[in-house]
């Protein structure tokens, strides 16, 4: 039989894969976007995850990454200025990394705190831009390598689908972004 926390955890883990696996529409508004709302969605399944978890022994980290997650999350839905978005990000982070440090939970704690604030930028940066996809992929590589040293399998699988998915529309960003015009066609940067 199936426990309620794996089962919250595959879940939440299929609908943040099947967001990073969706095509990145560009929509009038964040709240417009079925990526963003799977983004989102993901995010509340995957912090209960980890409640639950911590509440039968697991690490408290990955309370602090699905928290910080749904906080960003909050940030892209509401279509806050990229340059904000970063601040808050940044001040998080850097909060998180003294934090840790003070807890002094190993090195490897600074591998996901790297690894949470480059998602949440991810996250909360503008749909379509090279800076989300990048965040996205090089923050979740960084978590599912922690997760790994943690023996986290869930979040370990999760993060490198996540990776790969991320990276694979960061190459589509980047290669877009980087043909030249044809004729007659106006240059949308």
């Amino acid at each position: 039989m199936i426990d309620y926390i794996f089962l919250t955890g595959i879940i939440g883990s299929l609908v943040l894969v099947l967001g990073a696996a969706w095509p990145e529409n560009m929509t009038s508004s964040p709240t417009k976007s079925i990526k963003n709302w799977l983004f989102a969605i993901g995010a509340l399944l995957m912090l209960s995850y980890a409640t639950f978890g911590y509440m039968t022994g697991g690490a408290i980290f990955y309370i602090f990454l699905q928290a910080f997650i749904v906080i960003a999350s909050v940030l892209m839905m509401l279509k806050i200025d990229d340059r904000i978005d970063t601040a808050v990000v940044s001040i998080f982070g850097i909060g998180f990394i003294i934090w840790s440090l003070m807890l002094f939970e190993g090195y490897s704690t600074i591998i996901f705190i790297i690894g949470l604030s480059g998602i949440g930028l991810g996250y909360a940066f503008d749909m379509g831009t090279l800076r989300r996809g990048v965040a996205l992929t090089f923050g979740s590589a960084l978590i599912a390598l922690f997760s790994y040293i943690g023996a986290n399998w869930i979040f370990f699988w999760l993060n490198v689908f996540f990776a790969l998915f991320s990276g694979y529309y960061m190459l589509k960003t980047l290669i877009k972004s980087s043909k030249p015009a044809r004729l007659g066609e106006r240059n949308s940067k």
